[in-house]
């Protein structure tokens, strides 16, 4: 059978045993643009999304009554796994005594506290995304250097920042394919080298007109591209010897560890950012200074009438209900214990799907940083972004993905990336790997 037949094969039975989910996508054309709530929704693997009815842990329900082992888990906003019982509580309790009131709480202070136990910055912000943070990082980088461009590594992801979807297209920066109504050219706003790319990173860099390296510490929206060993301390010495601040986005590698790849490798940015997971999928976000950035921007902005027409902050920001569940997670579900497990998970997972790769002879790889796993369908882990966009496979990941959703289990699409909760289990993982040797038997032409 032909990797085309077994597709369509897959979306057929999709289609058969989705029924109800089929019919909401019609009727969800009716009044949602494109018949989804979000553009991306309209890639969904099998011709329309899954509706979901409920989940609880790592697991959730659909409109057809099928249940799924979830491990894509909004991709990353629910790595709490769905509903954690301490972040309901607070959302409940924090409910009854009010939403939002543009005023502080005590429950700021605490999860201050903690963001800068946890990855060792000392003074914080909030947002309600990492999108937001990451905008309002890039701005105060701005106004504290004086500096127009921002650099960014080819094929990062930084949520919808206009200045991020930029590329290179034989040497010159463009805008990413599909960017939709960029308000400037992006070589105006951004310089972008490979990951990996020493000489390169310094090359721009050297221009000084840089801000900040907006950055994650390893890609992870085209598959999980790893630093190579020395990269980072090139990445902080050469910001530094040209003036540019250093932005570090945790919002995807919060997954290293509790204080996600900052803490784990000891990385000493300028400034941090963080989404997604800290509320348990409430939105929430923040944004975290070194003493150093912070002493300077306290200097520098506004305390009068100005203060709030600076382009950074949202009436609904920091609002008491995502503060107090943001407490409520990091002091009851994303603890040091919880990431251990999760971790364990990660390696198991990994090992499971290598030893398939092995004994089927497949070109394929697997690659894990903390409790994220991803494989790719090539032979070997990429060096940058553009070689493993290169070396992607549309059509077999969507197969893969179709396969897993057929047979109870969710992966995160487009990228068949697995995130491991503290409630995931070594049974949810071994049906993974036993649902991937599937797959995998079949495409190798195995009896």
């Amino acid at each position: 059978m032909t990797l085309a037949s077994a597709l369509r094969r897959e979306l057929e039975r999709f289609e058969r045993d989705h029924p109800r989910s089929r019919a909401l996508s019609i009727e969800a054309r009716k009044s949602l643009l494109s018949g989804v709530p979000m553009p991306w929704m309209i890639r969904w693997p099998g011709g329309f999304p899954v509706f979901a009815a409920d989940a609880e842990g790592a697991r959730f329900r659909d409109v057809d009554g099928h249940e799924y082992v979830d491990f894509c888990l909004g991709d990353t906003a629910a790595m709490t796994g769905h509903a954690p019982e301490p972040t309901v509580r607070a959302l409940a309790e924090q409910a009854r005594h009010g939403i939002t009131l543009m005023l502080p709480s005590e429950d700021a202070l605490w999860v201050g506290r903690e963001l800068a136990r946890r990855f060792g910055l000392p003074r914080w912000q909030f947002a309600l995304t990492a999108t937001d943070a990451n905008r309002f990082a890039i701005r105060l980088a701005r106004e504290l250097t004086g500096r127009p461009r921002i650099l960014v590594f080819d094929w990062c992801y930084h949520g919808s920042v206009d200045e991020t979807f930029a590329t290179l297209k034989d040497g010159e920066v463009v805008a990413r394919e599909g960017n939709v109504g960029p308000p400037v050219a992006l070589h105006e706003t951004t310089r972008v080298v490979e990951w990996n790319d020493v000489e390169a990173l310094e090359r721009e860099l050297a221009h000084g007109d840089v801000a900040c390296v907006l950055t994650e510490p390893a890609l992870t929206n085209v598959g999980i591209v790893l630093p190579e060993p020395g990269f980072h301390a090139a990445l902080h010495e050469a910001t530094r010897r040209s003036g540019t601040l250093l932005v570090v986005d945790e919002t995807h590698t919060i997954c290293a560890s509790s204080g996600g790849y900052t803490a784990a490798h000891g990385l000493e940015p300028d400034v941090l950012t963080i989404g997604k997971p800290i509320a348990g999928g409430v939105p929430a976000a923040a944004y975290g200074f070194s003493e150093e950035v912070a002493e300077r921007l306290e200097a520098l902005l506004p305390r009068d009438e100005r203060a709030d027409v600076g382009g950074i902050g949202g009436t609904v920001a920091a609002n008491v209900l995502s503060l107090a569940v943001m407490r409520a997670t990091l002091s009851e579900v994303l603890t040091d214990e919880a990431f251990a497990h999760m971790i364990s998970l990660g390696e198991r997972f990994e090992a499971g799907v290598a030893d398939v790769i092995e004994r089927h002879g497949l070109p394929w790889h697997v690659t894990r940083l903390g409790c994220r796993v991803e494989y790719l369908f090539r032979a070997d882990p990429p060096r940058n972004g553009a070689e493993a966009a290169a070396g992607g496979d549309p059509e077999l990941d969507r197969f893969v993905h179709l396969y897993a959703l057929n047979r109870g289990i969710l992966l995160t699409p487009f990228h068949n990336m697995a995130l491991m909760s503290p409630a995931t289990t070594e049974a949810d993982v071994d049906l993974h790997t036993a649902v991937f040797d599937e797959a995998a038997r079949e495409l190798a032409g195995a009896e």
